[in-house]
């Protein structure tokens, strides 16, 4: 069945939208090419668009005559203000950007294992409004909150959780009592990997695995260029795979003797100590690592068996290493585990190392913000996460 012309125009309104943001400025020339429409229908687009202020004129293209067809146009960035939340067990990180993902300013505080859950929140919320004014932002659009703990799939809200601070899921709830802005909440993890998709290690596939390697041990899962979930959000809990090498097995209310025990913060730092070092020394950030192949290959051997479980089962193709030891360790911890891996697995499968570092669910969260804000502006809703 034929799309109506109001159904049309918006369709199109929507993919010169999608062009502009991804491709830059362009002149309506370059939109008609891009788009395959004909030159009057581009010509009433773009003055719809303007009419919206959603687009504007940014300057002129040396490369077309001068008048109507030099014309650039591009993104009324300020239509709408954006901010991402990162959300650890002891700081909080912000990001203010425009509708373009631009950052406008950022800044992070400390939150101590002693802070009440008040003190914490209105802490938390004091450094967004801050860099909110630094931002020049007269108001949010859109918050997205990247957190640990589990997302509940019907309510969109951060799950109680024994183990996480309670200012944690405080925190979600008072941002959307008093921002007058769409806010987000989705787990660290998944930001991590929606950002490898789109802008890091990931961004030439459409399967793949990332393993967050932290304080707490988690995945996310992406197949077919998706985020995938789970039916209660929990996909990719892999702190509780229960494998070999570990005191015993794990229960629903703890992951001790789980993969966690293998693979956290505290368990590298131990590996690194038995081997005479400090975890930040054994990892070396990156290639330097290599210094230290003995305490390397023995952390390969604890990675790969999380990971071949995963691939077990999922055949990603690929596996991201993230987190604060997948990204010190680098492309050296990296080609470990995938060669330990291919001993364990007759399924082929890239190990990478993450591109984004620490940047990432940061980034993760931002991308999940402006998506929010440019469905909400630009009509129609994108397929998402």
């Amino acid at each position: 069945m034929a799309a109506s012309p109001s159904t049309a125009r918006a369709i199109n309104d929507r993919f010169a939208l999608r062009l502009l943001q991804d491709e830059g400025p362009l002149t309506a020339t370059q939109l008609k090419t891009l788009t395959g429409l004909s030159r009057p229908t581009v010509a009433d687009l773009v003055e719809r668009l303007q009419g919206s202020g959603l687009v504007h004129v940014v300057g002129e293209s040396g490369a077309e005559r001068r008048g109507p067809n030099a014309k650039l146009y591009g993104l009324v960035a300020d239509r709408a203000h954006l901010a991402a939340l990162d959300v650890r067990t002891r700081s909080v990180s912000v990001t203010v950007a425009d509708l373009l993902g631009t950052t406008l300013a950022e800044a992070s505080v400390p939150v101590g294992d002693d802070s009440d859950t008040g003190p914490a929140v209105e802490k938390a919320v004091a450094l967004l409004e801050r860099t909110v004014k630094e931002a020049g932002a007269d108001r949010l659009h859109s918050v997205a909150v990247g957190a640990p703990g589990l997302i509940d799939p019907a309510s969109g809200e951060l799950r109680d959780s024994s183990g996480l601070p309670a200012w944690h899921r405080r925190l979600v709830g008072v941002l959307q009592e008093r921002l007058p802005a769409h806010v987000l909440v989705e787990n660290e993890t998944n930001l991590a990997a929606v950002a490898e998709l789109r802008e890091g290690a990931a961004r030439d596939r459409e399967d793949f695995v990332l393993l967050w390697l932290g304080q707490g041990v988690g995945a996310a899962v992406v197949l077919g260029g998706r985020l995938r979930r789970g039916a209660s959000g929990g996909a990719g809990e892999i702190g509780f795979l229960p494998v070999p090498g570990t005191s015993g097995l794990p229960s629903a209310t703890g992951c001790d003797g789980g993969f966690h025990e293998l693979a956290c913060a505290a368990a590298v730092e131990s590996l690194a100590a038995a081997h005479g070092l400090t975890a930040a020394e054994a990892l070396a950030s990156g290639d330097a690592g290599e210094n230290h192949a003995p305490f390397l290959d023995a952390l390969a051997r604890r990675l790969a068996i999380g990971a071949a479980a995963v691939v077990s089962v999922l055949d990603p193709g690929c596996v991201v290493l993230a987190g604060e030891t997948g990204h010190q360790g680098g492309t050296a911890l990296a080609a470990r585990v995938e060669a330990e891996l291919a001993a364990l697995s007759p399924l082929r499968t890239e190990v990478r190392a993450t591109a984004l570092g620490g940047a990432a669910v940061l980034r993760g969260a931002l991308l999940l913000a402006r998506d929010a804000a440019q469905d909400a502006l630009f009509g129609a809703p994108t397929a998402g996460l």
